[in-house]
């Protein structure tokens, strides 16, 4: 006669093993992807869409696939970027090589002299995220420089002190004019 081999109690075991998920679960963080804030621009009419952009009015910005950055065929390190774009778009001495101004009549601020400039980035597919990332950082700080000496400037406050009409006219006066182009292989 052959012996009977003791069976083992496993009815616990569902338990156990669903205490430990639980645990894990609840114990457990997980890395949440951040990317970059932007808004985007609102949809252009059929005029702004017709209307061709002007060579002079267009900022070529480019990252090559050895992190170089060329702001108008130059060669140029990024914290001087920001400069740039500011110069670009203001152009106090109204240059043939800078952005080109038109009026337009502003809420708030009535008539005013306003870039028609346009930032145009574009980035080779080999180029480093970090370079990617500090050149969108100079553009970001560049547009926010000059929203906040134009609040300052014409409504004595911060800007981000200020309420929705005030904003508005502001970035009617400092429009958000960078463009993203598609990246490429060798830039």
């Amino acid at each position: 006669m052959a012996r009977k081999l003791p069976e083992l109690n496993t009815s616990s075991t569902a338990d156990m093993a669903f205490l430990l998920l639980t645990f894990f679960l609840m114990t457990t963080t997980m890395n949440v992807d951040s990317g970059i804030q932007r808004n985007l621009p609102p949809m252009p009419t059929d005029e702004e869409q017709e209307a061709e952009i002007n060579e002079r009015n267009i900022l070529q910005v480019k990252v090559n696939q050895w992190n170089d950055l060329l702001v108008a065929g130059e060669r140029m390190d990024v914290m001087q970027l920001k400069d740039k774009v500011v110069e670009f778009f203001l152009n106090p001495y109204n240059e043939a090589n800078l952005s080109d101004k038109e009026e337009k009549e502003i809420d708030l601020l009535g008539t005013m002299m306003v870039t028609r400039g346009v930032v145009s980035l574009q980035n080779d597919r080999g180029a480093n995220y970090g370079t990617y990332i500090q050149v969108q950082n100079e553009l970001t700080r560049a547009l926010n420089e000059m929203r906040e000496d134009a609040a300052r400037k014409y409504f004595n406050m911060s800007y981000g002190n200020m309420d929705e009409a005030h904003r508005r006219a502001i970035n009617t006066l400092i429009p958000p004019s960078i463009s993203e182009a598609p990246p490429r292989s060798s830039l």
